[in-house]
């Protein structure tokens, strides 16, 4: 992942690289997806890789879970990077 690009985007063409291996016989389990999405995060989602792997059973997670998760944690990231431009830019 770009560390500009958006979790959506990336999950778009993740997804439809793992579709194109399914069609042609591959056998992809969702949870080698998972930790593949996990381990090719862009750095400012270090955290949440580390809380999403101490506090769930990727055994057990849906990419879509998954997703979700991130995206949730992408806003609060531009949130608070957003709040920090504010207060940068009052002083």
């Amino acid at each position: 992942m770009k560390p500009s690009e958006v979790v959506s985007n990336y999950f778009s063409k993740t997804m439809a690289i793992t579709n194109k291996l399914r069609i042609h016989g591959d056998k992809i389990e969702d949870v080698t997806i998972i930790e593949k999405v996990l381990r090719s995060l862009a750095t400012k989602f270090n955290f949440v890789v580390a809380a999403i792997e101490e506090s769930h059973d990727l055994d057990e997670m849906t990419i879509n879970e998954l997703q979700n998760s991130l995206l949730i944690h992408e806003q609060k990231i531009k949130r608070r990077e957003k709040e920090e431009q504010l207060l940068q830019a009052q002083t």
